[in-house]
């Protein structure tokens, strides 16, 4: 028998390692009702398609994220997912239905519902530059912060020191989710919901354009990347997903279409990764802890 050509041996071998990806489940709930509304401009509110989010507020470190060298990822392949995600219209239908729905989370929200996302899903988030010195005085946090949604799911005995593995890979995934939530938000420069809507009280006033999620991109891309390591748990990896995403609308700081663009866009920033033989290399390294 003939043997393959090494260059179609690499590439019937991605392919297979690609297909053992999971698939994307389809949107559910409020997000694929949102979906089926008219996303189009409309010219009975067309003054809301000028406002942006605006020079005076760039964030420094923000941006310096759209600089840096992506772990797994191109550059290249950076620039594509970019250019694969889009907003609503400010003036659209859809639009107008999602600050709708924000005002009356804004009416129903519960002390509890504001403690847990205020006090502890909101404070959540591994930053790259942060654990480049120890003695950062976020450092601590920062590399328990990595390991949050296994210590969810999973419990407390997962930990940055009993998984180094886990650990390794969750950091160049989350190093890239960082570099793709910045890039893809400076590039469309969405303006946050409370400035289109003037009814609307955000728990909290943030620093950067609204699309695409960046709470909910890291949720996700997380809970994608647990569920290849304990398959069998990808249900509760991904509800936790849900949960931080919907906890942006319960502060009245994201849009519904941010939350489902984040979760479209962490499996396609996954599906690229798949491809590279360093992220298969950690990943299985990963997946031998487990």
């Amino acid at each position: 028998m003939q043997k393959m050509p090494l260059v179609l041996l690499f590439l019937w071998t991605v392919f297979l390692s690609a297909q053992s990806l999971h698939p994307l489940e389809p949107a559910k709930h409020h997000y694929a009702e949102f979906q089926k509304i008219d996303p189009s401009p409309d010219a009975k509110r067309s003054a809301l398609d000028a406002l942006s989010f605006t020079p005076d507020q760039y964030n420094s470190v923000a941006l310096s994220y759209t600089l840096m060298a992506p772990a797994y990822l191109t550059t290249e392949q950076v620039t594509a997912l970019k250019q694969r995600v889009a907003f609503p219209a400010n003036s659209s239908d859809q639009t107008r239905a999602e600050l709708d729905f924000l005002l009356e989370w804004q009416e129903k929200r519960t002390a509890a519902q504001v403690e847990r996302t205020s006090k502890v899903l909101a404070p959540i988030g591994y930053w790259p530059h942060v654990a480049v010195k120890k003695d950062h005085e976020r450092y601590a946090k920062n590399i328990q912060d990595l390991m949050f949604e296994g210590r969810e799911v999973l419990g407390e005995q997962c930990t940055a020191e009993n998984y180094p593995a886990t650990f390794i890979l969750l950091q160049g995934v989350t190093k890239d989710m960082r570099i793709m939530e910045f890039t893809v938000k400076y590039h469309l420069l969405r303006a946050r919901p409370y400035v289109l809507e003037p009814k609307l009280q955000p728990l909290a006033i943030m620093g950067s354009p609204s699309f695409a999620s960046g709470h909910t991109l890291w949720a996700y891309i997380q809970a994608f990347t647990w569920s290849e390591l304990v398959p069998e748990k990808r249900k509760e990896f991904l509800d936790l997903a849900y949960e931080i995403g919907e906890s942006r609308e319960i502060m009245g700081i994201h849009y519904p279409s941010d939350e489902e663009a984040a979760r479209v866009l962490a499996h396609a920033m996954l599906t690229t990764m798949w491809s590279n033989p360093k992220f298969q290399e950690d990943l299985n390294a990963a997946k031998a802890e487990w």
